[in-house]
């Protein structure tokens, strides 16, 4: 028999195939799905803002990047071989993933360890109609009358260590910031990640809607809220919720969009570089695919 080096071309065949049965074993789909459009130009851009993450995570070894538009795939067997799943779309009594049978669906590919992650308005689901499974799912959800929806400017200085921080630095934007979000019952299981304390201006109103003020919002006054947060599921699935969004041009914020692309890593299980995510994006950049 032929050898390589010592090695028989047999057992170099053999160590190949291995190589390549691990390279399949680590690969893992992420599903990215974005909502119809539905605000001015600049907010609420979900295709854009899915081309974006696409573009800038496609390259990365190990991951297998699928796109879907206009709220929910054609084709619901997309989630058989997903790892892990992103909504950027609007949500509400609206939202995408209570229509027809689809939180049967999506709970069927929880129970085998697909990842859930949930931007912006994507997080609202009713109390009654998705609640419960987004507490189980990514640990929480903007509840209506209990979660307000103000813009505001926090200050994320204390950032935790976890691997979606990698190489993000400190940093601070005008966005559309939900808080008390209604989370598992004493916040089992739930990290924060992105947190800051609303001043009292902020708290006092008004929210973009309902325009409130709530009085148990008002009387928290002086306390931190948690915007972006993750769990580590039971079943071996992760998800987390990211309540930023609503402008588009938050994505020229180098840390806002590793921040982001940092929580898509991790939430297929493939490990964040160690810097994070570094994909860089210029004005011209961010006016392409936008709504009209």
């Amino acid at each position: 028999m032929k050898q390589i080096a010592g090695i028989s071309i047999v057992a170099l065949a053999t160590i190949l195939l291995g190589c390549q049965n691990i390279e399949k074993e680590q690969t893992r789909h992420l599903v990215l799905i974005a909502g119809e459009a539905s605000h001015q130009t600049g907010e609420h851009e979900h295709r854009a803002g899915v081309l974006l993450m696409e573009r800038c995570l496609s390259g990365l070894p190990g991951l297998e990047v699928s796109m879907y538009f206009d709220g929910w795939p054609e084709d619901d067997a997309v989630f058989d071989t997903a790892d892990a799943v992103h909504l950027f779309m609007d949500g509400g009594g609206g939202h995408p993933i209570i229509q027809e049978d689809r939180l049967a669906l999506i709970q069927r590919h929880i129970d085998r360890g697909m990842s859930l992650g949930a931007m912006h308005y994507a997080v609202e689901v009713p109390k009654d109609d998705g609640g419960e499974q987004f507490m189980d799912w990514i640990g929480g959800h903007y509840e209506t009358y209990y979660s307000v929806n103000p813009f505001w400017t926090p200050d994320f200085s204390n950032l935790p260590n976890h691997p979606i921080l990698r190489g993000v630095e400190p940093f601070s934007v005008r966005d559309e910031w939900y808080f008390s979000i209604r989370f598992r019952e004493d916040q089992v299981g739930v990290t924060p990640l992105l947190v800051d304390t609303p001043s009292d201006e902020v708290r006092d109103g008004p929210y973009v809607w309902p325009h409130g003020p709530y009085d148990h919002i008002v009387e928290n006054k002086g306390k931190s809220e948690i915007v972006s947060w993750a769990v580590e599921r039971k079943d071996g699935g992760r998800g987390y919720g990211f309540t930023g969004g609503h402008f588009h041009e938050n994505w020229g914020d180098e840390n806002f969009r590793k921040f982001l692309f940092n929580s898509l890593v991790w939430l297929t299980g493939l490990d964040v570089p160690e810097n994070g995510v570094r994909c860089i994006v210029t004005e011209e950049d961010l006016m392409e695919n936008l709504d009209e």
